[in-house]
């Protein structure tokens, strides 16, 4: 296990050198000077150029990467051009609010999808079944900024029950737990919509799950012996469809992180989403290869997490890893 997790980070260590450089040379060769914001048209042009000498701007492309590189093995995403603030400050700080929000998202995508998958499963083309795939061609055809638009209209701005954008009531001065209330009224609504549309894939993947093994001969056999449907599911059912769940799981994490620009935008959630399109929008390179770079890392560190829980729940896979090696 331990070789096989080792293989596995050094497959990851590979894979964000070269994310790296691609990111980094995708975003350098955009046409245009990053830097022309920072500068009042009044200061001299012998003063701007001297400045942008200083901060190498017109560095090689190769050394430019290698200063990047560098600073990044250290902790060091460089300096925001628009915001003036370190790059890993600001990721880090939007990254716990789009944590919080991708979290409870998760949490409702998987208690919908996987006991609506398993309820289905094991009663495929009842009505209840019908019913429940009907709603989820729904949800996956239905663009979330269209879902959130529709909350806001009729839970925020026609009943009034729940607050329609930000994080935070900001006409009010909320400590403690009038606080935490407060940004968990904020978060119902774009975590119920990101936790909903994402449960339908969840859903469709559980229930094509438990109907593939749900007249199998062990289930069969189990059944035969007299155990009870309570027993089957829990200690003989859920065990079998665990691998598929986690490969949605190792899947939805990072999508829900990239999807939830638009939530966020519709919202106005300051989270990760918002600052990616900020930082496209204000031509802010630094900041745009930093939050690249961390959600790639999210992406890699997932996939990790679904190797080693593939091989907690099946020791073949990493049996079948070893034999490819030795074979």
């Amino acid at each position: 296990m331990i070789r096989y997790i080792g293989e596995r980070l050094f497959q990851l260590v590979l894979i964000m050198f070269g994310v790296s450089v691609i990111v980094f040379f995708l975003v350098n060769r955009i046409p245009g000077n990053p830097y022309a914001s920072m500068f009042s048209p009044d200061i001299p042009s012998d003063q701007v150029e001297a400045k942008l000498r200083e901060v190498g701007y017109y560095d090689p492309l190769p050394l430019k990467y290698v200063k990047w590189v560098s600073r990044i093995a250290v902790g060091d995403f460089g300096y925001s051009i628009f915001y003036r603030d370190k790059v890993s400050s600001i990721i880090f700080n939007r990254m716990l609010n789009t944590l919080l929000l991708t979290v409870s998202s998760l949490v409702i995508s998987m208690a919908v999808g996987i006991s609506a998958g398993i309820y289905t499963g094991r009663k495929p083309r009842s009505l209840a079944d019908n019913s429940i795939s009907v709603l989820t061609f729904l949800l996956l055809s239905i663009p979330s900024f269209f879902f959130g638009m529709l909350m806001i209209k009729f839970l925020g701005a026609d009943l009034r029950l729940l607050p329609i954008s930000g994080m935070i009531t900001v006409s009010a001065n909320y400590r403690g737990l009038d606080h935490a209330l407060d940004v968990i009224r904020h978060m119902i609504m774009p975590s119920f919509i990101l936790g909903l549309l994402y449960s339908a894939t969840m859903l469709r993947y559980t229930r094509s799950s438990v109907i593939g093994i749900i007249n199998a001969d062990f289930i069969r056999s189990a059944r035969a012996h007299g155990l009870t449907e309570r027993v089957i599911l829990f200690k003989h059912l859920l065990k079998n469809i665990l691998i598929p769940i986690v490969t949605v799981l190792s899947l939805q994490i990072p999508d829900m992180l990239s999807g939830a620009l638009l939530i966020e935008t519709v919202f106005v959630w300051p989270g990760v989403g918002r600052l990616s399109f900020e930082a496209v929008q204000h031509r802010d390179y630094p900041l745009i290869m930093g939050i690249l770079l961390v959600m790639a890392l999210i992406t890699l560190i997932s996939n990790l997490i679904a190797d080693v829980a593939y091989a907690l729940i099946d020791q073949r896979i990493t049996l079948g890893a070893e034999n490819v090696r030795t074979g």
